[in-house]
């Protein structure tokens, strides 16, 4: 680049070396390309010398002998010097310095020697010519420019036209119209054109206009023509004005403007020779014009659209189809010029000018005509031609070959991918769903994004950039173009086939945007889809409406007509009705076999936009149950995903994401999904058989563990699978529904019904039930291991709950233990069963060592000091399958099969091939369930045998079997078997397997205790499905111990002499040889006795709350308990009652209730014929009849009104007479063994204690009671006579207790002293939690004893005094009875054993040991005379406070309900936290108490009678109308209880057993 200013040294040192560089420079910059920038650049450097001459720095003469050699550079160098002369002529001019202008004349005229004057007179001024004598003045030669001027461009020459002159222009057409094809060129022509307008004076413009004509006519001779009239013609204007002129002639109404104008016209545009603004202005329609033509035709679009949409009355119709006839009948519009010409344009390849008209019009305006549609496709179809045949044209096919267009301006062919961004792509964009027009350039463009794809694919060495770049532009086409054009396509299955082998290799992301784009906005584009989506509903209607299962072939073919071209519209129809029609669900799955694949994958698509829609609300308007419309679209995923080959990735990933945001409704599509595809149901509805099955192998399950025999789901199975681990949604789906179990609770759950969220937690946990199923049984253990981390890293990263933990990871143990047997196996040949079941042991070891120490982290360390790892891993690792064979179950498969292949040859109308065909599949079927029994039977034996190696190290006991038993059950039990139904039943097993196993150190009779004494809080926390769970856990666990209860050989041999049943409790060790120790069979019939009346009770305490979840679930665990409760008639008449009751209430509030207790009642009914009295559900003593009546009541549930005497009444009296001689013969036994002492529980449950010399001493006792009772059952018999048998028991219990202290002072010290603190201090929390009417009740009792006590060695007239000398009478006891049954009904459930329940009972009455036997013969004769006179007192006095307890009955029930229930659960909780147990009366042993007294109660009531007299207030102050005590009145109660058992209390601190 020349510098703007010449240095100075160059002028300073000019002849030096000045000149030198200056001429230097001029060479260089003359030896460049000629352009602007060069000759500026030589003005520049001219200009500066020329500046340095006029101010004086260099000599005139050396300038111009340098200028003079600067001329030889370049030719035209002097006419750029004379443009630096104009500028200084100029600028001298303007100057006052003369000096400076005489410079600069003198310069010029040292130039003018080598300077042409012509140039020098165009450039300078002409005074300046004057002054250097170019002319001679300057004012002649200015005039003689104006005349020039004016001659040249405003003088008119004048030409002859065509009618003046024929001749010429006669030969002009001639010689336009010759033959072309020989030597003749454009330019002999031109000359010869010239000679005839020179000749004949033509008008050149007339001249043009008819080498126009003539180019018109003969439009084939581009060649010839174009470059004739490039040559004639002088101005691009004149020639826009002939064609305007041309075009304006064909713009009357009923004009058609030929093609060829067009053609001359576009020629022209492409050859640069007019300018497209010049000649588009001169075509009609304007643009405003075709913008409001556009606007009209999407309205009237959108008018047929509501029309199609519209319920239209038939008169209304006919009266729509005369004003269509008319409108068609309308003059017919004026020719649109425009598009022609841009139809030309393409035509011709001419892209850039057509690309600019269309640029003008509305978008899709152009190519909505047919004509330009197809050129515009024909265009593209010779540009992507050559990379088609390269890599677009499938293997083996030919295709038509194109020949490229001639023209060299046309575009460019497309030779690779790249290229196709250069122009096809646009070309393509202005197309849009106008390429429907030629299915076969469609066609090509799909298989060209085919091609791409795979090279996106493979080649990973590409430009990144470029390739994606490439891709989203592949996108847009297929968004733009593809997609619109298929909708306009008619029914044409093989482009959407096409399509799809495209969409294919695109992820599912983009195939979705890509529908959605369709679905929601390419319709509203252009009027024609508007009319085609419209069409498209009217007739999905149409199909709909006669839609039925008996035409689902016919209307199923119309469905795929119509899907072809417009899947989206036509779904999103369908799905609509199937949300308000579910009965639709199974004729649209079956008529949709006529799909393409692209249509699949749409309506895969359209359910999941479906689902996510939010302005659907998924729940019913109560907020209870999950709406109907998810519900049906459940069913329908489930249907289509199984039946059709459809990608599950979209729906999957959903699911997912909507956990990840913490939702848990679209599980249900999960279920339905996995249900389907996989044959795996989840129900908490199955029957026993069902169960059975599903504890056998894969073959059984599927054949007996479902209600629907679901077959053929091995290749959607495997779909399902292959969905999961391609997406790697496998582990993320499970760990994301274990962790939104509780999400649904604490996060969901808080704005919604209690009834909503126990479903959602019940679907989420189901689903994660089936989809574990799923994958445990479906994947490979390479695929299973990589995926599922180990337990710690589950539990402590993921925070996924230890029950879903190992349920996750429970598949995965058993695969590695077998793989691992199998490798030891093939490792060392060895066939003996013992080899095999060591290396199953060492196989098992090797797989679980890992395990038991991942699991020492789930738990604080104090965990480990009860259970060991290793039992706690075993138990969350086995499942039902480990533990026994089903053999009834196979038996059972295997008998049906038989039938099949019986019923099979009777068939005679079966073809005989289909007949084999059958007959093999039944023996196949058999052979598999016989093979699979056979290795289950092994397997179990193998596991038991472990089992039985493993159990010494299972349970340390460091601290009590009472804490070994509730860590197992908290950590255990518990949490498993409400997982699900196989896990209830493998729970009740386990329980069972650890006591067949004589483990040590595990207690069975307190873990059956803890499981049935206290089941309300457990029943209240359940949901709906866990209840059922529990319930069948229950249910098992009763059958165990109903099964040990019906029969004295099956207990002997079942549990006489396993540990489980020791009664020393802190005993470590077992020698199994101690009978002393193991409760005997009569007081285990107490036992379960106890059991029955304490699951009674918490039953009733649930019905009667009014809650809706403890009512629903305890009527669901009762229902699921049915076969082994209730057995004891008065307990079943208790239930039957209240849950009657229920029924009442509940019929018009909640139905859902109502149906489980009107199911419940029926099922109890029918089961009574099963029940049995009280006194043969356990060994009971028949009870003194009193001769008077009495009114009873059947059980807490009818504590609140008093019912007539039954002839089952008698069984009360054998419940409390048995009970009395059950514990009097235990207790003295547990007092001469201090050593069996109990240890509370955590619920504060305890079981009997008994040794096998009680039970010698016990049958004794009963003959000679049997003998007494005999002699006092007359029909007279009073009170008297009962008091005598009583005191004669007395004795025989007094002996019995010498007996026993001798064998207390002979057991060892040193577990007395072990205990003796503990047992204190729980005996005194004991005495802290006991109840108002218990505490009564010891009152009674502790004066008793003191009396008694005092009284020792005194005469029969002082001990007469101690008894009430007036017989209680029936009714007041009825009375004081019902009083208590309304107490026992809304007290918290006791949680003591039976043989607690009788401790303090025993410890009063050893007191009365004391008393001289003398005593009771004394104050016989007395007692008769007072009864007699009592007893008329007290029936009256019986009957005034039953008038007074009403009244206060109805004040307290409105008064203190709610503080009497606060008090009732802060009275559960504090015995919870304290361990400890309510002492109970012995009466309080059956819900249902006898009004008749045995003969321990008479002498009990004779003296509480006395009591009343002194203080009547106290009855009606304990009664409060069948609710608890206020707790204001507790504390009273309390407190005077610590003052009037002050004397009980040193008899508790003698007989620590009576609390543990």
């Amino acid at each position: 680049m020349a510098p703007s200013v010449l240095p100075a040294d160059w002028i300073k040192n000019w002849e030096k070396s000045g000149k030198t560089e200056f001429l230097q420079l001029c060479h260089n910059l003359a030896d460049k390309t000629i352009d602007d920038v060069t000759v500026q650049d030589i003005q520049g450097i001219l200009y500066e010398l020329s500046w340095h001459v006029i101010r004086g720095n260099l000599k005139v003469d050396l300038a111009a002998s340098v200028l003079g050699d600067v001329m030889e550079l370049r030719e035209d160098m002097s006419s750029i010097l004379a443009d630096v002369f104009c500028v200084l002529d100029i600028e001298t001019s303007c100057f006052e310095e003369k000096s400076k202008r005489d410079h600069f004349t003198q310069l010029v005229g040292a130039c003018l020697f080598f300077m042409p004057d012509a140039v020098l007179k165009e450039r300078l001024d002409p005074e300046t010519l004057e002054s250097l004598g170019l002319v001679k003045q300057a004012q002649q030669f200015n005039q003689k420019i104006v005349k020039i001027k004016t001659k040249l461009f405003y003088k008119q020459q004048k030409f002859n036209l065509l009618r003046e002159e024929n001749e010429g222009y006669a030969k002009l057409i001639t010689e336009l119209g010759q033959d072309l094809s020989g030597n003749i060129t454009s330019h002999l022509v031109l000359e010869n054109i010239k000679s005839l307008i020179g000749c004949f004076n033509l008008d050149p413009n007339r001249v043009l206009d008819i080498i126009l004509e003539v180019y018109e006519c003969r439009s084939d001779q581009d060649e010839f023509f174009l470059p004739l009239i490039k040559s004639y013609m002088c101005e691009p204007q004149t020639l826009c004005h002939i064609l305007g002129f041309k075009f304006k002639f064909h713009q009357e109404p009923n004009e058609e403007t030929p093609s060829s104008l067009y053609h001359v016209a576009a020629a022209l545009l492409q050859h640069n020779l007019i300018k497209l603004e010049d000649i588009y202005v001169h075509l009609l329609p304007l643009d405003a014009t075709i913008m409001e033509e556009h606007k009209h035709e999407i309205m009237e679009a959108k008018q047929i659209a509501r029309k199609l949409t519209m319920v239209v009355v038939p008169s209304e119709k006919s009266e729509d189809k005369e004003k269509d006839k008319e409108e068609e009948k309308t003059e017919k519009r004026p020719d649109n010029q425009k598009l022609g010409l841009l139809e030309a344009l393409l035509r011709i390849g001419d892209w850039q000018h057509a690309q600019s008209i269309m640029e003008q019009m509305p978008p899709f305006y152009a190519t909505s005509h047919k004509p330009i549609a197809l050129a515009l496709c024909q265009l593209v179809h010779l540009t992507v031609e050559p990379l088609y045949r390269r890599s677009g044209i499938p293997k083996g096919a030919k295709g038509r070959v194109l020949t490229p267009l001639q023209n060299k301006r046309a575009p460019k062919p497309a030779e690779t991918f790249e290229d196709l961004r250069r122009e096809v792509f646009s070309m393509l964009c202005y197309l849009g769903p106008h390429l429907s027009h030629d299915p076969i350039l469609f066609a090509k463009i799909v298989r060209l994004g085919k091609g791409f794809m795979k090279e996106y694919q493979n080649d990973s060495k590409l430009d990144k950039d470029k390739m994606d770049t490439l891709l989203s532009c592949f996108l847009s086409i297929a968004d733009q173009v593809l997609l619109p054009s298929l909708t306009l396509m008619e029914c044409n299955a093989c482009m959407s086939e096409e399509l799809w082998g495209l969409f294919k290799l695109f992820p599912y992301q983009h195939r979705y945007r890509l529908y959605g784009q369709w679905k929601n906005e390419t319709y509203t584009s252009h009027p024609l889809l508007v009319k085609v989506k419209a069409q498209t509903v009217d007739r999905a209607k149409y199909i709909m409406k006669r839609l039925t299962k008996e035409n689902v072939k016919p209307s199923g073919r119309q469905i795929g007509k119509l899907s072809h071209s417009n899947p989206t519209i036509l779904f999103d129809y369908i799905l609509s009705q199937i949300q308000w029609y579910d009965n639709l669900i199974t004729p649209v799955v079956d008529s949709l076999k006529y799909l393409t694949s692209l249509n699949y994958d749409v309506l895969a698509y359209c359910i999941i936009e479906a689902l996510a829609n939010p302005e659907k609300e998924k729940m019913k308007h109560d907020d209870t149950t999950i709406s109907a419309w998810l519900q049906s679209l459940a069913s329908l995923c489930g249907a289509v995903f199984r039946k059709y080959p459809i990608e599950l990735a979209g729906l999957l990933q959903y699911v997912t994401n909507q956990l990840k945001a913490g939702k848990s409704f679209d599980l249900l599509i999960l279920k339905e999904v996995v249900q389907k595809m996989a044959g795996i149901e989840i129900t908490d509805e199955m029957t026993m058989e069902q169960l059975e099955a599903m504890t056998g192998g894969e073959q059984l399950k599927a054949e007996g563990g479902y209600f629907g025999q679901i077959r053929n789901t091995k290749k959607s199975s495997q779909r399902l699978k292959d969905a999961l681990l391609d997406h790697d949604l496998a582990l993320p789906l499970c760990l994301l529904m274990a962790q939104q179990r509780n999400g649904v609770v604490f996060s969901e759950g808080g704005e919604k019904h209690l009834k909503l969220v126990g479903k959602l937690y019940d679907q989420c946990h189901d689903t994660l039930v089936q989809f574990g199923g799923f994958l445990a049984s479906n994947l490979s253990t390479e695929d299973y291991i990589k995926r599922v981390p180990p337990i710690d890293v589950l539990c402590n990263q993921f925070h996924t709950p230890h029950d879903a933990a190992f349920f996750l990871s429970r598949p995965m143990y058993a695969h590695q233990i077998l793989s691992k047997y199998d490798e030891l196996k093939k490792a060392e040949k060895g066939n003996r069963q013992q080899q095999k079941v060591h290396k199953y042991i060492t196989a098992c070891e090797m797989v679980m060592a890992p395990v038991h120490e991942a699991v020492v982290s789930l738990h604080p360390p104090k965990v480990w000091d009860d259970i060991r790892p290793q039992f706690y891993a075993t138990f969350w690792s086995l499942t039902m399958y480990d533990l026994a064979v089903p053999s009834s179950a196979y038996d059972r498969e295997a008998n049906k099969l038989k039938a099949q292949m019986k019923a099979i040859d009777e068939n005679q109308e079966m073809p005989l091939n289909k007949k084999k065909k059958e007959k093999e599949r039944c023996t196949a079927l058999q052979d598999k369930l016989q093979e699979e029994e056979k290795k289950q039977l092994e397997h179990v034996q193998r596991v038991l045998h472990r089992l039985k190696l493993e159990k010494d190290n299972w349970l340390l006991a460091k601290s009590t079997k009472n804490e070994t038993i509730t860590k197992f059950l908290q950590l255990c039990v518990f949490p498993r078997c409400i997982f699900s139904a196989i896990d209830a039943v493998y729970c009740a097993r386990f329980v069972e397997l650890v006591h067949q196993q004589k483990t040590p150190n595990f207690c069975t009779l307190l873990c059956y205790d803890r499981v049935f004494s206290d089941i309300i809080y457990t029943v209240a926390s359940c949901t709906e499905n866990e209840a059922r769970r529990y319930g069948r856990f229950l249910c098992c666990m009763l059958e165990t111990v109903t099964r040990w209860h019906s029969d004295r050989a099956i207990y002997e041999k079942e549990c006489g002499n396993y540990p489980g049943f020791l009664t020393i409790f802190r005993a470590t060790g077992f020698d199994g040889g101690n009978k002393a120790d193991q409760l005997d069979y009569e007081n285990f019939r107490h036992v379960v006795h106890k059991w029955h009346y304490k699951l009674t009770k918490a039953s009733v305490h649930c019905l009667e709350t009014g809650e809706y979840t403890h009512i629903r679930n305890i009527l669901i665990v009762l229902t699921k308990i049915l076969p082994c409760y209730p057995k004891v008639l008065n307990l079943g008449q208790a239930l039957e009652c209240r849950v009657l009751k229920i029924c009442q209430e509940e019929k018009e509030k909640r139905p859902d209730l109502y149906a489980l207790a009107m199911g419940y009642s029926g099922q109890l009914k029918s089961r009574k014929v099963h029940m049995v009295p009280e006194n043969e559900f356990h060994h009971k003593e028949q009870p003194v009849r009193s001769a008077t009546p009495a009114n009873i009541q059947n059980g807490p549930g009818s504590a609140s009104k008093p019912a007539p005497t039954k002839p089952e009444d008698g069984m009360t009296d054998d419940a409390d007479k048995s009970k009395d001689k059950s514990q009097g013969a235990s207790k003295p036994a547990n007092k001469a063994n201090s050593t069996a002492t109990k240890v509370a529980t955590s619920n504060g449950n305890s079981a009997p204690n008994s040794t096998k010399a009680v039970k010698e001493k016990d049958d004794k006792e009963k003959s000679v009671k049997e003998k007494k009772e005999k002699k006092e059952r007359t029909p007279g018999s009073t009170p008297e006579t009962k008091a005598v048998g009583k005191d004669k028991l007395k004795e025989e219990r007094l002996g019995k207790d010498e007996k026993a202290r001798d064998g207390k002072e002979r057991t060892p010290k040193t577990s007395e002293d072990k205990m003796g603190k503990e047992e204190k201090a729980r005996a005194s929390c004991n005495l802290e939690f006991r109840s108002d009417k218990e505490s009564s009740r010891e009152r009674d009792v502790s004066k008793e004893s003191k009396m008694k006590d005092s009284s020792k060695g005194e005469k029969g007239s002082t001990a007469a005094s101690l008894k009430s000398p007036v017989p209680r009478s029936e009714s007041a006891e009825s009375e004081r009875e019902q009083k208590r049954r309304k107490l026992d009904t809304h007290s918290s459930p006791s949680h003591s054993s039976t043989v607690k329940d009788n401790l303090n009972e025993l410890k009063d009455s050893s007191s009365k040991h004391y008393v001289n036997h003398n005593t009771a013969t004394q104050s016989k004769s007395k007692e008769r005379e007072m009864d007699k006179k009592d007893s008329e007192k007290s029936r009256d006095r019986s009957k005034e406070r039953e008038k007074k307890e009403d009244k206060d009955r109805k004040d307290r029930k409105r008064d203190h309900s709610n503080s009497d229930r606060e008090m009732s659960q802060e009275l559960k909780r504090r015995k919870d936290e304290n361990g400890t147990n309510s002492s109970k009366h012995s009466k309080s042993a059956s819900p249902v108490d006898s009004p008749r007294p045995t003969d321990k109660d008479k002498s009990k009531s004779s003296k509480s009678s006395s009591k009343e007299k002194t203080d009547p207030a106290k009855p009606e102050r304990n009664s409060t109308g069948g609710k608890k005590e206020s707790r204001h009145d507790k504390e009273k109660s309390v407190k005077k209880e610590k003052r009037d058992s002050s004397g009980g209390k040193e008899d508790k601190k003698q007989y620590p057993l009576i609390s543990q």
